[in-house]
This record gives C-alpha cells, structure tokens and sequence, in this order.
C-alpha cells in the first residue's frame, strides 16, 4: 500500500535514488515517516552505520547491477541519482505507471 502520510522528506515517491555507500540504486515506492521495520533488522546494521530512527526511511525497488530486491534506507543514506535510467526492476509496473526520464510517474489504480 502506497503511504500518503504528509511529512516533510527529501525524495518523493517515484524519484530515483542510490545508496550513498552501498552500490545500488532504486525507485522510491513507499514512505515511512520514522522506522518502522523491526529492533532485529535495525540491530543487523553495523554500529558504526546505523541510521537514526527519527528520519524518514524509503522503500525502494532497488537494483545493483546483478539482481533485483525491495530495500528499506533511511534518508541520510540517500542521494538523488545523477544520470535518471529506468530500473527494470520486476515490480515497477504493479507501482508505476510509466517513466518520464527523470521519474516514474504512480499507477493511477495503485492510489487510495
């Protein structure tokens, strides 16, 4: 389900974006407006990179050049992708509509 909550965040739904350490790229599909994930996976992430909770985190449909998965970043750990090029990420339709060549535009039928 998309997240409509209104908060201030820095990238929007459909913007892409890539991890500012980790080697992948994505669309934003969904919106937390803090964590909202488990204390297992949040415990998971090294100390030394762990991000804080009271920040938006981003779901994306991320590609990494050798395969395709749902990620859950948080906003300090992202930037604005500099050379937009579609993700062929096998879910982007169910979410998305089309690309106009900077951002994928919402499925009309996926919003409430």
């Amino acid at each position: 389900m998309i997240n409509e909550t209104h908060i201030e965040t820095k990238f929007a739904i459909g913007e892409l974006v890539q991890h500012k350490f980790l080697a992948f790229r994505g669309v934003i599909f969904d919106i937390d407006p803090s964590f909202n994930n488990t204390e297992e996976w949040y415990l998971a992430i090294p100390k030394d990179f762990r991000p804080r909770k009271d920040q938006p985190f981003y779901h994306l449909l991320a590609d990494n050049g050798n395969m395709f998965y749902n990620a859950y970043v948080s906003e300090q750990n992202l930037v604005v992708e500099q050379s937009p090029k579609q993700v062929n990420h096998p879910d982007i339709n169910f979410y998305f509509s089309e690309f106009d060549g900077k951002r994928y535009q919402l499925n009309k039928q996926r919003v409430n």
